[in-house]
């Protein structure tokens, strides 16, 4: 396993991303000097200027301790919406193509209907609809971008249900929702793994966007907030902006590069090819 981890740099380096991210969200108020919620007399201090390591914004928040408590959010949104994602795609392609017949059909006809609706413009119609609290984006974002993961699984399930020990348990007698959760899923859920976590990027993205667009929770600490809030000050106290939008741009490469390195170890066609 370590092996095989050190010889896809790709899988290597966003393993090591994780770590350090995990690291910033379970040390946070060990690393940040201030509470980001607290205003303070210092606005829109300099980089450096009165021990302020990113400066301040306009409200005297400490811009570094802003950085880190973001770190919180974007992660929280991740795994939770690519959770609600994965477990929705699961479930639906793999009853899709373990079952076929007409339950495929069906399913497989909503699958499309949901890859084909413009994801973004529906998730800002629900936040507006139901109120932008980040639980409400986490949901929305979960129950909307799931379509990609259940085509992998009714792929997948579609092959597993003709392997040879599957045959051989339905021959002993196993039920079909029994030969689902015990051989189909466990079996076919890799590739869904890989591109869940790309899709953590991609929700990570998806949240910022919104607070940028000012439908974010007011109440938390957000990346995309920041740089909306920083827009104004381009000219002025670009550090308000500009540090944020670093953050998303490394925590997205991370994300990325996990994914794509899960792809290339549970891929075999990958695999073969490397060999070859």
């Amino acid at each position: 396993m370590i092996e095989t981890i050190l010889n896809d740099k790709q899988l290597f380096f966003g393993i090591l991303g994780i770590i350090f991210l995990l690291s910033v969200v379970a040390l946070a108020p060990v690393i940040a000097p201030q509470n980001p919620y607290n205003y303070g007399p210092d606005i829109l201090n300099e980089i450096g200027e009165n021990g302020h390591l990113l400066g301040t914004n306009k409200m005297g928040q400490d811009i570094f301790s802003m950085i880190i408590y973001g770190a919180r959010t974007s992660l929280q949104v991740a795994v939770i919406s690519a959770l609600i994602s994965g477990l929705i795609g699961i479930i639906i392609g793999g009853i899709a193509g373990f079952f076929g017949g007409i339950v495929d059909e069906i399913l497989s006809e909503i699958i499309n209907v949901f890859m084909m609706l413009p994801t973004f413009f529906l998730i800002l119609l629900i936040i507006s609809l139901f109120g932008n609290s980040i639980y409400n984006v986490m949901i929305v974002i979960g129950l909307t971008t799931w379509p990609r993961n259940a085509k992998l699984m009714r792929g997948e399930a579609l092959s597993l249900r003709e392997r040879t020990f599957v045959k051989a348990a339905t021959a002993m007698g196993e039920n079909k929702p029994q030969l689902l959760f015990k051989y189909i899923i466990p079996n076919g859920i890799f590739p869904v793994i890989a591109n869940t976590t790309v899709g953590m990027a991609n929700a990570i993205l998806t949240e910022a966007s919104l607070s940028f667009l000012g439908l974010g929770d007011p109440n938390i600490i957000s990346w995309g907030q920041m740089i909306y809030e920083g827009k104004s000050y381009l000219t002025s106290a670009w550090w308000i902006a500009f540090f944020a939008g670093i953050a998303i741009v490394i925590t997205v490469t991370i994300f990325y590069l996990l994914g794509d390195g899960l792809n290339h170890v549970m891929n075999p066609k990958h695999s073969v090819g490397k060999g070859v």
